[in-house]
């Protein structure tokens, strides 16, 4: 009877013990499972982060935001701000001309006044002023090209136009209107340009698109 016993004392120990086994291993799942869940998200987290910037490991999401601004911003691309740049608004340059390389040319500078990089692209509309009226430059053979600007940088076009080497008192325009390249607003510049009186069968006043010499 006292083997009987103990067996029986044995068992119910046993399966005690196993009870108690079962239900520590439930909870210890059960809080491994709630850990888990945060563990998961943060490795998301992580991932998406690090795809942003350059798919490299090791990379919390907030550096890896960091590290794709810095680098945009470095690449001089205008993406740091989100998406591509913008065409430059005329509110956001500052014109001014400058001498050409050769006799009848003026270059005419456009400077980004403003806090993002923008674009310009294409032909800048060009007309000359004078007491007796406007004349239109026209577009040159000089294929355009898009130019990236960044906050206080430049670029440029360059005008064209026949200089009066006749000896007589030829024309003086003194204002040039520059429109710039898919925009409708434009500036009034002062200049001096004096071209031989025509009867239209001579050169006429071209302009490049934005971006020559640049």
């Amino acid at each position: 009877m006292r083997v009987h016993k103990l067996s029986l004392l044995a068992v119910v120990a046993v399966a005690g013990l196993s009870l108690t086994a079962c239900q520590g291993s439930g909870k210890s799942s059960s809080g491994s499972g709630d850990s888990s869940a945060p563990s998961s998200q943060s490795s998301a987290s992580q991932g998406s982060g690090s795809q942003a910037s350059d798919g490299s490991a090791a990379s919390t999401g907030t550096s890896g935001k960091g590290t794709a601004t810095g680098r945009s911003g470095a690449s001089g691309g205008g993406t740091a701000a989100g998406g591509a740049s913008g065409a430059c608004p005329t509110s956001h340059l500052a014109f001014s001309t400058s001498g050409g390389m050769a006799e009848g040319t003026l270059v005419v500078n456009l400077k980004n006044t403003g806090s993002a990089t923008c674009t310009l692209k294409g032909f800048p509309g060009a007309d000359l002023k004078s007491k007796d009226g406007t004349v239109s430059a026209e577009r040159s053979t000089v294929a355009p090209v898009a130019v990236s600007v960044k906050p206080g940088e430049e670029t440029r076009f360059t005008l064209h136009y026949p200089p009066n080497t006749s000896g007589g008192s030829g024309e003086t325009f003194t204002g040039l209107v520059v429109t710039p390249p898919n925009e409708t607003h434009s500036r009034t510049l002062p200049v001096s340009i004096n071209v031989p009186v025509s009867d239209g069968s001579g050169p006429a006043v071209t302009v490049d698109p934005v971006g020559t010499g640049k």
